[in-house]
């Protein structure tokens, strides 16, 4: 059994990280706007992972005998004033999301609950790439500056980015319909 303070944390967990699915989602509505599909591409894959990321969450409630408590979603971010601004403002989400993490861990440890243990493990690790994915995409953004045709390479690099099997947010699973 989960303790009810680590249930709750849980619980605006998964909150938090259906948020980061709705954010990356209008990133790459975003980018899609532009006719910057690659990077509208790489959004889509990362919704598809933030979505994971909640029901492993609630998976980790149900069965601990915890109580799953769907949350009110806010629209965090709809518009940005380049891909850049974007980018950063990923990488700044991560940032927030490592920190929740963290806190996950300082209340797990509190309550000596050693079963949740390896999940936040894996999830501190997860983290790391994802600051790092994102980071790196705003450090070659900056880079590019005005640059219209690096700008069109790194787009297409990002839309080798592949979906994880089965996604619903590649187009393709979307035209099968």
């Amino acid at each position: 059994m989960i303790g009810e303070r680590l249930n709750a944390a849980i619980n605006d967990q998964i909150k938090n990280e259906l948020e980061s699915y709705y954010i990356y989602l209008s990133m790459a509505a975003y980018f899609h706007s532009n006719s910057l599909d690659g990077m509208g591409h790489w959004m889509r894959a990362q919704a598809h992972e933030e979505m994971i990321h909640a029901m492993k969450f609630m998976e980790h409630l149900i069965d601990r005998d915890g109580k799953v408590v769907l949350q009110d979603l806010q629209q965090l971010k709809t518009e940005w004033s380049s891909p850049l601004e974007a980018f950063q403002d990923a990488l700044e989400h991560e940032k927030f999301i490592s920190g929740k993490i963290n806190d996950l861990t300082s209340i797990a440890r509190e309550e000596k609950d050693y079963a949740s243990e390896p999940l936040l493990a894996w999830f501190t690790d997860e983290q790391i790439e994802e600051e790092a994915s994102a980071g790196k995409v705003a450090d070659e953004l900056a880079m590019i500056g005005e640059d219209k045709s690096a700008l069109l390479m790194l787009d297409r690099e990002l839309g080798a980015r592949a979906y994880p099997p089965g996604s619903p947010l590649d187009p393709a699973a979307v035209s099968a319909q």
